[in-house]
């Protein structure tokens, strides 16, 4: 078959777990699948950082990308006669599978049958949370992508049922396949590195570990007043150490601390390198997850794979990804937040335990497993 792995819109640094699932499908169907031909639909600029080497895989730069002069007379031609001009290109190309991996069919109506990654609906649930230009795209191509799509991959079995309940999406058109977790997530014991990172960042209290970029539904704020509740009842000496790309929320996050006087007690350290989030998972007493909607929620596993217990929100996927794996709590409620958080921190044996079950949890994810369950999915809707 000729498929074509459609990231026309592919903006790294800017899409979060989107990314991370767009970058190990690459890199995992080159791993798993030598029989079939690929060609990769996206911007010149970010072609190399793909890594592509298996030679059934071929780049195609697309001059529709973002911010080309191309894609500017391209939205305004879409949004004034309806007309796309992407999709008489990609129909030249005579493909078997054009998927989508986005969530949404980018152009819509093409003559190949289209297979679509969806990630989540979080604005049917929290449209507050969006701006009224990105919740005006979401509820224009969202649902339309998924009733015209040949077939569906849910990243979970959450994101399946919302494509049922709220879409009315058959659920034979929808596979959920769970994602996975990068190999060098894991125990690390090189002692040295540990304390050189430890040093950097000057980690010099035990802590909890939230990697999150600051949406307004990652929940950090109500984190804030689990740690004040806390420190005001329970004389919490430890930090809380936040990481993750600076985003809508992030003001109102540094208002909180300062508000709520946690200046000494909340370290952030903003976007890390890749290669050292699993130091920082190895190196944390736990890592805390209050995220009030999840597609799926990579750091859970990501966490687990490294042996850190985890403390969690009970809604959405979560409970899905972690099993029995975490401690969960209600992210609504900072109380209970506190308290769930408060007694895993002060009971070894819980932590001892969490750790063993997250990494057996951990070794249920697999983007290679992945990656062969995509294949299966490609043959499915070309039929």
């Amino acid at each position: 078959m000729k498929i074509a792995l459609n990231a026309v819109a592919f903006a790294p640094g800017q899409m979060g777990g989107v990314e991370t699932y767009f970058r190990n499908l690459i890199r995992s169907l080159q791993q798993v699948d030598t029989v079939n031909d690929y060609y990769v639909i996206c911007s010149r600029r970010y072609i190399e950082s793909l890594a592509i080497s298996n030679p059934h895989f071929t780049p195609l730069p697309s001059r529709y990308a973002k911010p080309s002069p191309l894609w500017y007379f391209r939205v305004a031609l879409r949004d004034t006669v309806g007309f796309d001009i992407l999709r008489p290109a990609m129909n030249r190309l005579k493909m078997d599978i054009v998927h989508h991996p986005f969530s949404f069919l980018n152009p819509m109506g093409l003559r190949s049958p289209s297979v679509l990654t969806f990630i989540d609906m979080q604005h049917e649930f929290f449209p507050e949370y969006f701006s009224p230009r990105t919740l005006q795209f979401r509820k224009a191509f969202y649902r339309p992508s998924a009733e015209k799509a040949a077939h569906i991959i849910a990243i979970s079995e959450h994101a399946k049922t919302c494509l049922v309940s709220r879409y009315g999406i058959t659920p034979d058109k929808i596979s959920a396949i769970h994602i996975g977790y990068d190999p060098h997530y894991m125990v690390i014991n090189d002692t040295p590195r540990l304390e050189s990172l430890r040093a950097k960042y000057s980690l010099h209290k035990p802590f909890m570990y939230y990697p999150a970029a600051t949406w307004p539904h990652k929940n950090h704020k109500r984190l804030l007043a689990a740690l004040r509740i806390m420190k005001d009842r329970c004389r919490f000496d430890g930090q809380l150490v936040f990481s993750g790309i600076a985003m809508q929320e992030n003001d109102a996050v540094l208002e909180e601390i300062n508000r709520l006087g946690l200046q000494n007690d909340v370290v952030i350290l903003g976007y890390l390198p890749h290669a050292e989030l699993p130091y920082l998972y190895n190196l944390a007493r736990l890592m805390v997850f209050p995220s009030l909607y999840e597609g799926f929620g990579i750091p859970l596993v990501e966490a687990m794979a490294c042996g850190c217990p985890v403390a969690c929100s009970n809604t959405t996927s979560i409970p899905e990804v972690v099993g029995d794996a975490a401690v969960t709590f209600d992210p609504g409620s900072a109380e209970e937040m506190a308290e769930k958080i408060w007694a895993i921190w002060n009971d070894d044996v819980l932590l001892c335990d969490l750790k063993t079950k997250g990494l057996g949890r951990a070794g249920q994810f697999s983007w290679e497993n992945m990656a062969r369950q995509t294949v299966q999915v490609y043959k499915k809707a070309a039929r």
